[in-house]
């Protein structure tokens, strides 16, 4: 079959004319040339055979091929219509598949086409005439070098026009192409994106630096780092700077310098869009969940940047673990990038819900550590939040009282050994006593030199693992220690208390 026509039915046998022909060459009945014999032309359209494919459907009339899709028909020997006139008696027909090893009874298989040797008709033998072949080579370089100079002029003439006549596309600008419905990324930036300030803090000594916070309420709370505020609690300056470019003047309610949480308030809150973000569930997200973080990162305002929930429970402390103003959380880790001024903003769930606050990154400028934003150089993809659960409970009580609550167990432990567990130390801070006296932990019968190694499920490491799993939980609520004591593993009940404000 063809490849130029690959609707066409495929021909059976050629019928030879009937009236007398003395320039033809004889035919057998499959339609071989007697070899020898010189090829002549083929015979003219109403000498034509009529040709019937394997279903037994042939052309509508004698000598004319089946129709493109369009409706036209093709001419005898041309590949498109009007390659040539419709009476051009001396075409050729078509190549036909030469007859080869499984070809059905009257069938025909694969031709080479005719520059390739081979008789029209599929056997092999005297070659095709030349002479027309080249006319039509001929005719075709021709067409060519008149197309080249048509086109060649056509181009000079073109390049002296306006802009105007410019063959570039425009975009149709048709919106509703785009995937900006509220669910996707654009539209919960567009919404959130007015609910979320820049907070300028200055110390009374002139230091300081900017951050991001989202509105908590409609009274004026708005929930940040306490890192971000620290240096304007104490007789400092805080603004806060709302995606409309209006400046609010803004004072600290309360922070918690363990959680990392800090509640501030807009002095003010005449004209300022107050529209709080809807808080979500932290304990109900999972690895592989979309993510929205929003910030200043660098002081760039209104950033907006993607990603993923990469770990949930990701024991992290703040600093090194061993300084008085460590800060430890048991955070959801994202790859959303965050930088420096990204801290206290939101991180966003895939509906728009705060799952978290963006509080720290891993860094590789930072010798590996993780720590305030000071000592970060940029994201590498190692962002860390503190979880919304977590922050609004801590943000409750800041704004009722203006101080945080910790639950606690009444132990000091080693917070520099990882890997074996939580290890209460033999001997307290300035000699005072590592398990409180009738605390928690002394009720359920802990003594100093115990290694916790699990909070209820979670596998405990090391003592910030244990605090940034305890400060998951409400003072009152009941949790299952397991610890080793003497190379044997025990367990036992520990009903938690609570420690308010920072030490």
């Amino acid at each position: 079959m063809s490849t130029e026509n690959e609707g066409a039915a495929v021909p059976s046998e050629a019928k030879p004319p009937t009236g007398p022909r003395p320039d033809s060459a004889s035919a057998s009945a499959s339609g071989a040339r007697t070899p020898g014999v010189p090829s002549a032309a083929p015979p003219p359209p109403e000498f034509a055979p009529t040709v019937t494919s394997a279903a037994g459907a042939g052309f509508d009339e004698p000598g004319r091929m089946p129709p493109y899709s369009d409706g036209r028909h093709p001419q005898p020997g041309y590949g498109h219509p009007g390659d040539a006139p419709a009476d051009d008696r001396t075409s050729q027909f078509p190549t036909y598949a030469a007859a080869g090893p499984g070809a059905g009874a009257g069938g025909w298989g694969q031709q080479p086409p005719y520059g390739g040797g081979g008789d029209p008709w599929g056997t092999t033998g005297s070659p095709a005439p030349k002479r027309r072949n080249g006319g039509l080579i001929a005719a075709v370089l021709v067409a060519a070098l008149v197309a080249g100079g048509i086109g060649g002029g056509i181009g000079f003439w073109a390049a002296g026009q306006s802009d105007s006549d410019s063959t570039t596309v425009s975009a149709s600008g048709d919106p509703g192409a785009l995937n900006r419905k509220p669910t996707s990324v654009s539209g919960i930036a567009q919404k959130a994106l007015p609910s979320v300030v820049t907070i300028e803090a200055q110390g009374a000594g002139g230091d300081g630096g900017t951050g991001t916070g989202f509105i908590y309420d409609k009274q004026g709370h708005i929930l940040t780092n306490n890192h971000v505020v620290a240096s304007a609690a104490d007789g400092g300056k805080l603004t806060a700077t709302f995606s409309n470019g209006k400046k609010y003047d803004a004072e600290v309610v309360g922070r918690a310098q363990g959680y990392d949480v800090a509640v501030i308030k807009l002095k003010n809150t005449s004209g300022a869009p107050l529209n709080p973000l809807p808080l979500g569930k932290s304990s109900n997200v999972q690895v592989g969940d979309a993510t929205i973080a929003i910030g200043a990162p660098f002081g760039l305002s209104g950033t907006v940047t993607t990603g993923i929930i990469s770990a949930k429970d990701r024991p992290v402390a703040s600093s090194d673990g061993g300084g008085t103003s460590a800060s430890y959380m048991s955070a959801l880790q994202t790859d959303a990038s965050i930088n420096p001024g990204n801290s206290g903003g939101p991180l966003m769930d895939a509906a728009g819900n705060v799952i978290g606050i963006n509080s720290a990154i891993q860094s590789a400028g930072n010798g590996g550590g993780l720590g305030g934003e000071s000592q970060q150089s940029g994201s590498i993809g190692l962002g860390f939040a503190i979880p919304i659960d977590q922050a609004r409970r801590v943000a409750q009580d800041l704004i009722k009282t203006g101080k945080p609550v910790y639950p606690q167990i009444g132990v000091q432990v080693g917070m520099r050994d990882t890997g074996n567990g939580a290890t209460i130390a033999r001997t307290g801070n300035n000699g005072s006593d590592s398990v409180t006296p009738n605390g928690p932990a002394d009720k359920a019968g802990l003594k100093p030199g115990d290694t916790i190694t699990k909070l209820d499920d979670t596998v405990v490491d090391s003592g910030p693992t244990l605090i940034s799993e305890i400060w998951q939980h409400k003072p009152g609520d009941q949790v299952t220690l397991t610890y080793k004591r003497g190379g044997k593993e025990h367990t036992t009940q520990v009903t938690l208390g609570q420690r308010t404000g920072d030490k």
